[in-house]
């Protein structure tokens, strides 16, 4: 009964969000409880206090451009847009246009980037982070990284990763970061 109720509910999650989410399904007839288990620890990318929306969804879509500039990432800029964050931000993000972003919000897409990188700028980023909003702002940073790549570490190992698809943001398509500067030959 409880495997019904949860297919269910993955079924209309992927009516109302336009989603494939057959690798839950997947996930959810192969074992209930790593089902459970992987659904608890990805809502650690639910926790936000005590920093600013965008600059949260900065960390969270750039680390999922990172791990996945498809459907994860569609799904995000979706979120992301439901939770007031506007369109340009969002575009911005996922673009990795700085330039147009405001200094919070930039600051999030650097630490994220420094994060995944292992580089050492995250030290200035994440002193910047508690200077100005504290450190649950860091913890709540942190938790968006993370839980972006756990949704497409998860696809790819079951070999439902899918290749580098389009992502629109408020019905315009907008080019990853990581594919433009790929195309441009200087990945």
């Amino acid at each position: 009964m409880l495997k019904w109720f949860l297919h269910r509910k993955l079924r209309a999650f992927e009516r109302g969000q336009g989603y494939d989410a057959s690798y839950m399904h997947e996930l959810l007839d192969t074992d209930t409880e790593a089902f459970m288990k992987f659904m608890r620890a990805t809502s650690l990318g639910r926790y936000q206090k005590d920093v600013p929306t965008a600059v949260r969804v900065a960390a969270g879509l750039t680390s999922s451009i990172a791990a996945d500039c498809g459907p994860c990432t569609q799904l995000g800029v979706g979120f992301a847009l439901a939770a007031g964050v506007p369109a340009e931000t969002v575009a911005a993000i996922v673009k990795g246009d700085q330039a147009a972003m405001s200094p919070d919000v930039a600051l999030g897409v650097r630490f994220a980037r420094a994060v995944l990188a292992r580089d050492a700028a995250a030290d200035a980023c994440r002193e910047e982070i508690v200077r100005r909003w504290g450190p649950r702002a860091l913890l709540s940073m942190a938790y968006a990284v993370m839980a972006a790549q756990m949704y497409p570490a998860l696809k790819y190992a079951l070999g439902h990763g899918k290749a580098c698809t389009r992502v629109v943001v408020a019905g315009q398509p907008v080019v990853p970061r990581h594919r433009a500067v790929a195309a441009a030959g200087l990945a």
